[in-house]
């Protein structure tokens, strides 16, 4: 049987709502239009009531349709007296009633202003800011007390991650650094063999892999491969609470966590910038060896002329300043990390972006520097 519905006006001031039959969803349930025209007919009712005494059987099906109705005299004004519905149907209504209607709560970005949408960007662009230079702080605050040996960090987590950061590394900087300098020596080939002059591809690929192409290909891989790492680790253990049990412990997160980190990637650096600097010559040895027959003692001996101290220092000291940066912006993700599972990945997203174009930017502050000081 399906769902009946009737008026009945009692008093010039009432309207009553009869529920009969089977009120349940699948059934041929009566449209809300109808109870719209009835109370908009004059005279307006003050009141709505309702007689269920003839309903069979409803669910969820009666409950929307009433809802419905109590939205349209609150519309209008109309007082609802619910007393005459079941007694379930009431407390799921009332429950529903209960609860406020849930409104967008992102505003439509089309609205605002483009001052505004710039205005905006610029405040959380100057909290990140200040986000970071506190970070960096609490970094600097940690290795004062590593000097005066006031640090709580295990030596064997130490250990790990210079294997992890260090050796384990080797083999796609080894890979990376010889295309490097096999791309490097082709290039340059094409027009130093305009010239005649092959046997500079040495001078070439030596100098550009001691200054700067050895330390910052080694800083992409590492910010690739470790810094996401840092991120993800630290962010895992901000979602699952871990970081907030080592507070409760007494244990400072930034010395047990990012003081050995940036250790390690601080002194592998160099070391990793150094071994791609011997590949990315081997390959540039290989083309000019092999492609342009250039003797193996005359290539040698070129690369050695070309090569100073002072271009490999450069380098070194540019691998350094990636490796602390890699890992405080692997570190400094990680920390600000939400507390779910895809706010982990976009942290090692961020954490890898912040990392290269930090390199980037160090690179350039570098090679103004040494410009300047005539190196």
């Amino acid at each position: 049987m399906a769902g009946e519905l009737a008026f009945s006006r009692p008093s010039s001031g009432t309207l009553v709502l009869h529920l009969g039959g089977d009120w349940r969803l699948g059934r041929d349930l009566p449209g809300i239009g109808e109870v719209r025209d009835e109370i908009g007919r004059d005279p307006l009712p003050k009141k709505l009531g309702f007689n269920s005494h003839d309903l069979d059987s409803w669910d969820s099906g009666l409950v929307s349709f009433l809802m419905r109705v109590i939205r349209i005299c609150e519309e209008k004004g109309i007082e609802v007296a619910r007393e005459g519905l079941p007694e379930g149907a009431g407390r799921l209504i009332e429950l529903a009633l209960a609860v406020p209607e849930r409104k967008e709560t992102k505003k439509d970005k089309s609205s605002r202003s483009f001052v505004s949408r710039a205005g905006g960007r610029v405040v959380k662009i100057w909290v990140s800011v200040l986000e970071a230079l506190a970070f960096i702080g609490e970094i600097a605050m940690a290795f004062l007390r590593l000097f005066g040996g006031k640090t709580r960090f295990r030596g064997s987590d130490f250990l790990l991650i210079i294997q992890e950061s260090g050796a384990e590394a080797l083999p796609i900087v080894s890979l990376i650094s010889l295309l490097v300098g096999l791309i490097l020596a082709f290039v340059g080939s094409i027009q130093l063999r305009m010239f005649g002059a092959q046997i500079y591809i040495a001078d070439l690929v030596a100098i550009a892999m001691a200054r700067a192409m050895g330390a910052i290909m080694t800083g992409i891989i590492m910010a690739g491969r470790t810094g996401a790492a840092f991120a993800a680790r630290i962010g895992t253990m901000q979602v699952n609470e871990e970081i907030d049990a080592l507070k409760t412990a007494g244990i400072p997160p930034m010395e047990f966590l990012v003081l050995p980190r940036v250790l390690a990637l601080a002194l592998m650096m160099p070391l990793l910038a150094l071994y791609a600097d011997l590949m990315g010559i081997l390959g540039g040895m290989i083309v000019g060896v092999a492609g342009f027959d250039i003797g193996f003692r005359e290539y040698f001996n070129e690369t050695k002329q070309a090569l100073t101290l002072t271009n490999i220092w450069i380098g070194l000291f540019s691998s350094l300043v990636f490796g602390v940066l890699i890992a405080v912006a692997g570190c400094f993700r990680g920390i600000q990390c939400g507390r779910s599972a895809s706010a982990v990945g976009d942290t090692t997203t961020s954490a890898v972006v912040t990392s290269i174009v930090s390199i980037i930017i160090a690179t350039a502050i570098i090679t103004i520097g040494c410009d300047i000081l005539g190196i």
